[in-house]
């Protein structure tokens, strides 16, 4: 069995705070944040079967305007080991996990694709007429995300999770 899980931005090592959800076979693929836009990506373009797909907090920014994303770009290129620290911080909001032992400094072009992917509907139902079942996982609380709006644009897509602060399916 091979791993087929990519992680977030600013992260590595960070599979396992997903181990309570994660499938893990050949033909499931899965992501956090940043590594959900590399999941999708992979799964489209899989020659190889996939079954599901697993989208742990998918960054999902499109809604948000251009000044948001120009501004934490900004912020980013000012200090970027703050900017990572910060958004370390936020990711495992409201629970208090130590995120340090995960940190990998990301780069300004990961932050850039991250803030400006556009999930469209069209790759998404090309990919669930592939045969592949998508998940999505979202905290119910995301500092980072404006999760409703994701469940919404999702929903008709995937089978869309909340999770709660003590790590419980809602």
């Amino acid at each position: 069995m091979t791993s087929n899980y990519y992680h977030g931005f600013c992260l590595s090592g960070e599979k396992e705070l997903f181990n309570q959800y994660l499938v893990e076979n050949d033909f499931t693929i899965s992501g956090f944040s940043y590594g959900a836009i590399k999941a999708f990506k992979q799964a489209l373009k899989s020659e190889k079967r996939v079954d599901l797909l697993q989208l742990f907090s998918p960054a999902f920014f499109q809604i948000n305007d251009k000044k948001y994303k120009r501004m934490q770009l900004l912020f980013f290129k000012k200090d970027a080991k703050a900017y990572c620290l910060n958004f370390l911080e936020n990711i495992s909001y409201p629970k208090s996990i130590d995120t340090s032992k995960y940190f990998k400094l990301g780069t300004y072009e990961q932050l850039e694709e991250l803030l400006t992917y556009e999930w469209k509907e069209k790759e998404l139902k090309e990919l669930i007429k592939k045969g592949t079942k998508i998940e999505v996982y979202l905290g119910a609380k995301d500092k980072i995300i404006k999760s409703y709006e994701a469940k919404e644009f999702f929903k008709e897509f995937a089978t869309v999770y909340f999770i709660n602060d003590a790590g419980h399916i809602l």
